[in-house]
């Protein structure tokens, strides 16, 4: 397994309450602890459900979050259970969505699922994780056994999912498949037998669905475990890729230790208890302390001495401001575009070379104005001067990012 995330642990034999406590870090909502308590006293390895609809090839840390929890139940002695929806994938969660997913064929749904899940193992032991398909039942069903299990929940229940109220009151279409997909994912939880499901915020109702079905079955009903959607690098929205405020398991180290670094302390405190399921040591003071956090989710995702090296990068450039001496991405002179000035110029950068978008009165306001903008150490006071630029030149565009240029 890539990383040293497992070396971290070092525990005594907990007791069940012990269990209980570590458990219920950074959750957001546990139906309910006193069951969950119980089934740890029973001394039995509980069946921990994680399912994940591989509708993309890579993920960020904020899919993490559960699957981290999961690497809690793991390292506990309990089974983690891992359930690729290679057939709820094709339907598409509508958990949260304005509008209805396109749908993905089965073979894309696999290729996705290889890359997830190599990603996932790089937190959870591979050996120790019990991997399962749903499209092993849902696929034999006939159409009788679907219509008994939609019996089984009300439209009544369906529609008093938030989601699905305010897209039908502003008019816009649910279809009627999208409406199975409480009731695929609860059946999920009765074929794999779980005690415990985990899931986003989002994913409450789903779960409940699960409980239900579970119960009717005449099965003990899985505790639900919630988990908070995580925030972005901005602070403020949950992460995403389209936000541009992530961090990609798959990125390479030195991104993933500089994103990391931008974090503020609050949200740095965040990160160590979603992600790490531990607390920021108070003794520390607040830079070495975030360093040392990207340097744990650096190694990881890769390994210790990249994380070093991530480090030695980050520090070179940001400690020491030795930009000079820093390995930056390179931007060919001939290949930008014509007549940019330094604002269209530091636009286009932060698009193409870093993926973020924005716009010039953000650009003026939050780095030209503050004296960011730097063409090999002389601050660009004029956004719209037109640069003049060499190969070997560094253009600083931020604390976090810079290029130098290449013929």
């Amino acid at each position: 397994m890539c990383g040293v995330g497992w070396a971290y642990w070092r525990p005594h034999v907990m007791t069940p309450e012990e269990q209980l406590d570590l458990l219920m870090r950074g959750t957001a909502k546990v139906l309910n602890p006193s069951e969950l308590l119980e089934r740890l006293k029973s001394g039995r390895p509980l069946r921990v459900k994680l399912g994940v609809d591989p509708t993309a090839p890579d993920i960020h840390l904020g899919h993490t979050v559960a699957i981290e929890k999961l690497r809690q139940f793991q390292m506990l002695g309990h089974q983690a259970v891992l359930i690729i929806g290679d057939f709820t994938a094709t339907i598409g969660d509508p958990t949260g969505r304005s509008v209805t997913r396109p749908p993905l064929t089965r073979d894309e749904v696999l290729a996705n699922a290889e890359t997830y899940t190599e990603q996932a193992f790089k937190i959870l032991d591979k050996e120790k994780t019990e991997i399962v398909y749903n499209g092993d039942w849902f696929r034999k069903m006939v159409y009788e056994e679907v219509l008994k299990l939609n019996a089984r929940v009300t439209m009544q229940q369906i529609l008093a999912r938030e989601d699905f109220r305010s897209r039908i009151d502003s008019g816009k279409e649910v279809r009627l498949h999208e409406m199975q997909y409480p009731v695929m994912q609860g059946w999920d939880s009765v074929m794999v037998k779980s005690d415990v499901e985990l899931g986003g915020t989002d994913q409450l109702f789903n779960i409940l669905v699960g409980r239900d079905l579970q119960r009717e079955e005449g099965m003990q009903p899985q505790i639900a475990m919630v988990l908070p959607l995580l925030e972005g690098l901005d602070g403020t929205r949950k992460m995403s890729k389209s936000y541009g405020n992530y961090v990609g398991v798959s990125e390479p180290a030195e991104t993933m230790f500089g994103k990391l670094m931008s974090a503020s302390d609050e949200l740095m405190d965040r990160y160590y208890t979603v992600l790490l399921g531990e607390s920021r040591d108070e003794s520390l003071h607040p830079m070495e302390a975030k360093k040392l956090l990207a340097w744990k989710i650096t190694a990881r995702y890769h390994s210790a001495d990249d994380a070093d090296a991530a480090r030695a990068d980050w520090e070179t450039r940001f400690s020491k401001r030795d930009l000079a001496a820093a390995d930056l991405p390179e931007v060919s002179i001939a290949a930008l575009p014509d007549e940019l000035n330094y604002m269209s110029l530091v636009a286009h950068l932060f698009e193409t070379v870093f993926d973020l978008k924005k716009s010039n009165g953000v650009l003026r306001k939050e780095h030209f104005t503050p004296g960011a903008i730097q063409l090999d150490g002389e601050k660009i006071v004029d956004p719209f001067a037109l640069p003049v630029l060499h190969p070997g030149a560094v253009l600083r565009l931020s604390k976090k990012h810079a290029v130098r240029f290449a013929a």
